[in-house]
């Protein structure tokens, strides 16, 4: 339920890897290079020497098998020819008059003054592999329009996958490469999309990079055929022994280490300290929003009769800050793709200090309630400082409140989960607002977990220890229910758990068991929620496993007592529609289509001997984040999907032509930050949604 980028902060703290490995200096040959007054190292030769070095190359082709997909074949043999005859590996006129191969032209670009040292990349072995994806570790989306398909995949199995068949290449750069690929990290399918990976093996000590061609890819791609490859080389020459396993980089860390900087002309975001941002290792010349694919204006190369699309990348000067001068340049091949240094990241104290309080007052509520719901998570934070943020200040909009977190109890048995107030607000200040809005009309439910927390309940001896805690919990604060927020990695499917009607997976099981207990104890009223990640229920459509449709066991087993599911339309990688087509987050068509594949049922993993039924209108939500999305895109989604008018630009056609006059409404993460944002959404959706039809 995180913002998907604090979300993945707190799961990458939890798998932090050691730095320091013994294969930390990589196959290939290195320099260093001093800017700005920091050192720096770089792949090949350095430019200030005469010469030339020419680093062995191995091209490895991968041929990948998705386990229960259809289509399950994605294979970049076919790829290796335009890669060969493109800028990779021949050479181009990157400047008049010097053709050179894109590795060497970025260290020329990056040092054009020195006295000619030459870094080419040598003809390389062929070596084809085979990796087979299991169900939980990727799928395949195809384009039922075009026909053409596309994977996603997780580059941590990946890059295990393929060293296991690639040992130690001395003195050699390894370039795995697949076919219209794009890929997944920390093994969560929610931190997506990145282009590849680069560095150093930990396994092997091997120097590699790992990229994909795309050739014929889907719409919904802007970047085409090898500026993916030249993407992640490029990223490799200018930090040759990243850690590809380390997000989160350090004085100590391996490779080049910079001050953080801001990503330019996107959203002002802190987006690294090395090469490429923290989690997809995007360039700043990445104009892309979160959990879209890298996008960038290419830098086009006409070469053995086809025009290829390389990256345009930024230099180490870009990245050291270090004051513009005529002798170097920002960014490669395109020169004028960066004009101006890299700007640091302020002082959080000093941008939580510029925030204020709202400076609008929110929109009074409708006397009377017609069923449709502006639901909303509550943290109690106050931007910029302050006092907390009181329950008792919510907008009158908001219909059901939930309160984030409770969270597992580390000094408790196993399955207990504990819940505390926010710093500044005390238990009986908290018991005396949710008994306000209650009084009110409004619903007040406690969400379990969190993004980051890391929850299990494998053991059946343990059911007493999570209903227990949860019935004290919720008989103190009269609180009106819970809402399941558990996230990956807390709930994955086991191995050969195959059938969401009838699961295996000890904590599925038990989840389901210890819910309908508490249900039993309060009563009928006891209201039951669902907010799982797009991989947990639409995931569940093109492949079921691990992490993927790991909710649809829990609406199945609780589908007679749940109040409502809002699926979180954010954290979630590309995903595929009934009509056949690949849609991304954020936009009208993927709301559209993601909350008709839970009202409408779907083939659980492409198989029509496993269908799962959809909900009825009631019990769905649709979940948005604040800040993600403009509050114009969830108006015309919830528009669309309630009423069944497409606003101009909709592309999916609902199967319903009326809509779903009976869907519960919208969820956003977060109505702190809602606040924060003058009520911006809140303001407009809210009126929206209750000036709807009754639900019947």
């Amino acid at each position: 339920m995180l913002d998907i980028r604090i979300k993945t902060v707190c799961i990458l703290l939890l798998l932090f890897l050691p730095l320091h490995r013994s294969h930390a200096q990589g196959t290939v040959p290195t320099f260093t290079r001093v800017i700005g007054g920091n050192s720096y190292t770089l792949a090949g030769r350095n430019p200030a020497n005469s010469g030339t070095t020419t680093i062995p190359t191995v091209l490895v082709p991968i041929h990948l098998t998705f386990e229960g997909s259809k289509p399950a074949q994605m294979d970049a043999t076919a790829d290796v020819p335009r890669i060969l005859k493109s800028p990779i590996f021949t050479r181009f006129a990157f400047a008049p008059g010097n053709k050179t191969q894109y590795a060497d032209g970025l260290l020329r670009s990056t040092f054009p003054s020195d006295a000619g040292g030459h870094t080419y990349l040598g003809k390389p072995e062929i070596k084809p592999i085979s990796i087979t994806i299991p169900g939980g570790y990727g799928y395949i989306l195809r384009s039922k329009k075009t026909g053409t398909t596309f994977a996603v995949v997780d580059v941590v199995f990946l890059e295990k996958q393929i060293f296991q068949q690639i040992p130690r290449q001395d003195g050699k750069l390894i370039i795995a490469v697949t076919h219209n690929t794009t890929y997944y990290t920390d093994s969560d399918a929610t931190v997506c999309c990145s282009w590849g990976m680069h560095g150093v093996d930990a396994a092997t000590g091997n120097s590699f990079v790992l990229g994909s061609y795309l050739h014929a890819a889907p719409a919904i791609v802007e970047d085409r055929d090898i500026q993916p490859l030249t993407q992640q080389l490029a990223e490799f020459i200018n930090d040759p022994l990243h850690d590809p396993q380390t997000y989160f980089r350090t004085a100590t860390a391996s490779g080049n280490f910079f001050p953080a900087w801001l990503r330019p002309e996107v959203d002002g975001g802190c987006a690294g300290s090395g090469i490429g941002s923290n989690y997809f290792l995007l360039e700043p010349t990445d104009t892309n929003p979160t959990n879209s694919f890298p996008v960038s204006a290419p830098f086009s190369a006409r070469t053995a009769g086809f025009t290829y699309h390389l990256a345009n990348v930024a230099t180490l000067h870009w990245y050291a800050g270090t004051a513009a001068a005529a002798a170097h340049s920002f960014s490669f091949p395109d020169s004028h793709a960066l004009s101006e240094p890299a700007q640091p990241c302020p002082d959080r104290r000093l941008r939580a200090a510029t925030n204020t309080e709202p400076t609008v007052v929110p929109t009074p509520t409708a006397e009377s309630t017609n069923g449709h719901s502006l639901i909303g998570y509550w943290t109690g934070s106050r931007f910029g400082g302050g006092a907390a943020f009181s329950l008792r200040d919510v907008s009158p909009q908001w219909d059901i409140v939930i309160v984030a977190f409770a969270p597992p109890d580390p000094n408790a048995p196993e399955g207990t989960l504990s819940f505390s107030p926010p710093v500044g607000i005390t238990s009986n200040q908290l018991k005396a607002d949710i008994a306000y809005l209650k009084g009110q009309g409004k619903k007040v439910m406690l969400s379990l977990g969190g993004g980051g927390k890391y929850f299990k309940l494998d053991d059946p001896h343990d059911i007493p220890n999570f209903v227990s805690s949860l019935t004290s919990i919720i008989s103190e604060y009269g609180f009106d229910g819970v809402d399941i927020d558990f996230e990956s990695p807390s709930l994955v499917l086991a191995s050969g758990d195959t059938d969401f009607k009838h699961p295996t997976t000890p904590s599925v099981v038990n989840l389901i068991s210890g819910l309908r207990q508490l249900h039993d104890h309060f009563g009928p009223t006891f209201m039951i929620s669902l907010v799982p990640e797009g991989t947990q229920i639409p995931g569940g459509y093109p492949s079921y496993g691990g992490q993927f449709g790991s909710y649809l066991p829990l609406v199945e087993g609780l589908r007679d007592i749940l109040s409502f599911v809002d699926v979180q339309d954010y954290n979630t990688p590309p995903l595929q529609g009934l009509d056949g087509e690949i849609y991304q987050s954020h936009s009208i068509n993927y709301h559209a289509a993601m909350t008709e594949l839970l009202l409408r049922g779907f083939n659980v993993g492409g198989n029509p001997q496993e269908f799962f039924p959809g909900l009825p209108a009631n019990k769905v939500a649709v979940g948005f984040l604040t800040g993600y999305t403009t509050p114009e895109v969830v108006s015309q989604s919830m528009s669309y999907i309630i009423t069944g008018k497409a606003p101009a630009g909709a592309t999916y056609k609902l199967h319903s032509r009326g809509g779903y006059p009976d869907m519960i409404g919208a969820m956003f993460w977060t109505i702190d930050a809602d606040r924060h944002d003058n009520y911006k959404y809140s303001n407009l959706i809210g009126p929206q949604l209750h000036n709807y039809p009754k639900i019947k």
